[in-house]
């Protein structure tokens, strides 16, 4: 296997969302992530995010003004609204006291920022960001934690990608019933699943498609990529043996008694049927992470390193937590 170190940026920001937006947008010097084909759909976007995330377009113009960029330009590759994202692999699981998962993708189409967030308005989050606005995961101040699983890009519509709908989940929502409104009331770009949990073990998966939401109470939980409802089986990938091989595995997990630090291991050790090597497939193992929603609590291990990041977020909330520059790790590529 070939060896390659991966530097994750560590972000703070305390302030209203513009601001916080400026500070981004002047670290600009090269995009994050540039995937993005460039389309007229602006008009559309500040239409919606006036209406449903109003604090999250703020930051969207922060970033053009600190970028000098037009709006327009930074709606069509940051806004997340009506444009093609490639696909990706996530495994997650959820018990009484904690959500774990593993984020499988490129690390050529990773922002590798972790970001703590405290807005003047709405609520404080950490998490790891993905074209700049959008959250994979994370954690907000109330407790409630949400995960992106990729579903199917086959059955397209307009409507915003699974990491901005993470981030305005994580903006507004204090319990995982007002999560589940809201996602109801976003139009959703692609087939996605979404697995969250708050502070009182309410958790859930909501399997989404741009035409429908199936919402599956479940607890324990174990989610990873494919629809398991009857209603949305039929919008599957063809192939989804692999997501089923994981799920099953997970499925045994959650019969055991495992304290937070098994569970991680179970995730992050490079061994584990959750763990993959594949980055040029866009399917190797960037990061796992361990939300604890009853004390603000998070555990991260990157790639397959074994030096651990933990912190409490409650402390980073009080000012009384200060963060490194980056934290880091290594991923081991097959040959």
């Amino acid at each position: 296997m070939n060896e390659q170190e991966l530097i994750i940026r560590v972000l703070d920001y305390k302030g209203d969302p513009y601001h916080f937006g400026v500070e981004q947008g002047k670290q600009l010097k090269q995009p994050i992530s540039p995937i993005i084909q460039n389309k007229d759909t602006s008009k559309d976007a500040i239409k919606l995010l006036a209406e449903i995330a109003p604090r999250l377009l703020e930051e969207l113009k922060g970033i053009a003004e600190g970028a000098v960029l037009p709006l327009a330009a930074v709606l069509e590759s940051y806004g997340g609204y009506d444009i093609p994202f490639p696909e990706m692999g996530c495994s997650a699981l959820v018990k009484d006291s904690y959500y774990v998962r593993n984020y499988d993708f490129s690390p050529d189409l990773y922002d590798a920022r972790l970001v703590f967030f405290q807005p003047n308005k709405g609520f404080a989050s950490v998490g790891f960001s993905q074209q700049i606005i959008g959250r994979l995961d994370g954690m907000n101040e109330k407790g409630l934690v949400i995960g992106l699983h990729f579903v199917n890009q086959q059955y397209r519509s307009k409507g915003f990608l699974a990491t901005t709908i993470v981030r305005m989940i994580l903006d507004q929502c204090a319990t995982t019933a007002e999560a589940v409104r809201l996602i109801q009331k976003i139009p959703h770009g692609y087939c996605y699943n979404y697995s969250i949990m708050d502070k009182n073990g309410d958790s859930v998966i909501v399997e989404a498609s741009p035409q429908y939401q199936e919402i599956i109470q479940t607890h324990p939980l174990a989610c990873t990529n494919h629809f398991e409802s009857e209603n949305l089986q039929t919008k599957n990938k063809e192939y989804i043996q692999g997501s089923l091989i994981r799920r099953n595995y997970l499925q045994t997990l959650m019969k055991e008694e495992l304290t937070p630090e098994e569970a991680f291991d179970h995730f992050h050790n490079p061994d584990s049927p959750l763990f993959f090597h594949n980055y040029k497939e866009y399917f190797g193992t960037l990061h796992t992470v361990l939300y604890s929603p009853h004390d603000l609590s998070v555990m991260i291990g990157i790639g397959s390193g074994r030096e651990l990041f933990t912190f409490s977020f409650k402390e980073w909330l009080n000012g009384t937590l200060f963060l490194a520059d980056n934290i880091r790790g290594n991923i081991l590529y097959n040959k």
